[in-house]
């Protein structure tokens, strides 16, 4: 059964979330179809829209893949800083997307407004505030828009998008990790790129050409969501309290030893992120194929490998 958004968001639970977003009929709409036509420029357009929008809204990305048919997004939400906006600060970014109310242009065109309306105007704010820290909004904001490209490119009407994204709450740092890692890995798992560096339109190829590049961004992706020194044992909300150096050790392992079809050798040591977890190989496995299933709205890392420890410890016991 469908649940409500508002029963699978929940800034007290978390402020991290894996949205997914299909293409009707999974179709590869963005990708190469079936009769030919090449419409991987799209991809281009999801990564340019997710910028724009991770820089009006107060919502960091984390992780990003754009494939042919569906796309992946790993979102932080920042209230805070939401809330530390004056009202012109919010009503700059909210025109950045919508022209807003007569009551709103009257303002910017310096008539003075009487009471009633400066309280109108500021009741507006508190909402647009407030929906500028929405990951449905968000989402909205960028099917919309591509969706209206893509069909008037196509000259057609009708639905792009399957129906409402997917999200999935990340409850700890486990859950977290591992789903960026997933993500990250798409175009490898896929058989599309052979190594990261050649995994396009993905967040790991962002992060590893900023490091090339000394660290300056691509103007064309997404500011993404920043690392930190784990040894700092820094626990800002804003930054990702992990070094960018042993993620990269992680998904490059991942992607070499997470299926058996896979080219490359398994690596033998086990990369720093799982010793920090206290996790064993299989263990990191079974957490990773969490993610792919689409049912599971919460996913708390720590307590879903307890609970796999428990059952092969019962299995074992029989």
């Amino acid at each position: 059964m469908t649940r409500p958004r508002s029963a699978l968001i929940s800034l007290e639970s978390t402020s991290y979330y894996h949205c997914i977003s299909r293409c009707v009929r999974r179709a590869f709409l963005c990708g190469k179809a079936r009769n030919g036509k090449d419409f991987n420029h799209r991809k281009q357009w999801l990564v340019e829209r997710i910028k724009l929008l991770a820089d009006v809204f107060s919502i960091n990305v984390a992780a990003y893949a754009v494939m042919s048919n569906h796309y992946h997004l790993v979102l932080h939400i920042d209230k805070p800083r939401a809330e530390s906006w004056d009202e012109d600060e919010v009503i700059s970014r909210w025109r950045e997307l919508y022209r807003g109310p007569d009551l709103l242009h009257r303002r910017i065109a310096g008539e003075v407004l009487d009471e009633y309306e400066l309280k109108e105007l500021s009741r507006l704010v508190e909402i647009w505030r407030s929906r500028l820290t929405s990951i449905s909004w968000f989402m909205s904001c960028l099917n919309y828009v591509i969706a209206l490209q893509a069909n008037k490119e196509d000259r057609c009407t009708g639905r792009f998008w399957e129906g409402r994204f997917k999200s999935q709450a990340l409850k700890d740092e486990s859950a977290l990790i591992a789903c960026m890692a997933y993500v990250d890995l798409n175009p490898v798992r896929a058989g599309i790129a052979h190594d990261l560096p050649s995994s396009e339109y993905t967040s790991i190829r962002d992060r590893i050409g900023q490091v090339k590049c000394k660290g300056k961004s691509n103007k064309l992706s997404p500011e993404l969501l920043a690392f930190v020194e784990v040894e700092s044992q820094s626990r800002n909300k804003t930054v990702l309290p992990y070094s960018f150096r042993d993620y990269l050790e992680l998904v490059d392992w991942q992607g070499r030893s997470y299926h058996p079809r896979k080219r490359g050798a398994i690596a033998q040591s086990v990369p720093k992120l799982l010793s920090l977890f206290n996790l064993r190989e299989s263990e990191w496995q079974y957490l990773s194929g969490l993610i792919q299933k689409e049912t599971s709205t919460m996913l708390d890392g720590l307590l879903k490998v307890e609970q796999f420890k428990a059952k092969q410890a019962k299995a074992l016991a029989a």
